[in-house]
């Protein structure tokens, strides 16, 4: 009986996270960012059961260049995390570090770039800024929602 009121109380504390991906509704839907004949573009879920699915693609004209399946669930810790799988590779985990109500931050410092990945909702745009752990070498793709 003890055992089951623990395993009861660790799920309430767990499920009352402030880490949940159902705070981070604001990140679904179609985004699109076009510049001359480049384009990229990412799709997300609405949170669902703990999770957001992400696909991503970019290209220049009729030309695929690059593609991303990713995922916002949580990590074998209980973690909220963000993990990307570029072109199919095995998905990587970066940790949820930061929440707000229109911003993301997740990092993995052990990985080789990037190391952040940041998702911030400005009005109808959607900024995604990738870089190192301390915020250098950023890039950042501005979406329009579509």
């Amino acid at each position: 009986m003890r055992i089951g009121i623990m395993v009861a109380t660790a799920w309430l504390v767990a499920a009352a996270s402030p880490h949940e991906a159902s705070k981070l509704g604001w990140m679904s839907g179609r985004w699109v960012s076009e510049a001359g004949d480049r384009w990229t573009e990412e799709n997300w879920s609405e949170p669902r059961a703990g999770m957001m699915l992400g696909s991503g693609r970019s290209g220049r004209g009729a030309q695929l260049r690059d593609w991303e399946f990713m995922r916002i669930a949580p990590d074998a810790d209980g973690h909220l995390a963000f993990w990307g799988s570029p072109r199919g590779a095995p998905a990587v985990p970066f940790r949820l570090k930061s929440l707000s109500a229109s911003e993301a931050v997740f990092e993995n410092p052990r990985h080789d770039y990037p190391q952040r990945v940041v998702y911030r909702r400005d009005g109808e745009v959607l900024v995604a800024t990738v870089s190192l752990v301390d915020g250098s070498n950023a890039n950042s793709w501005r979406y329009s929602r579509r």
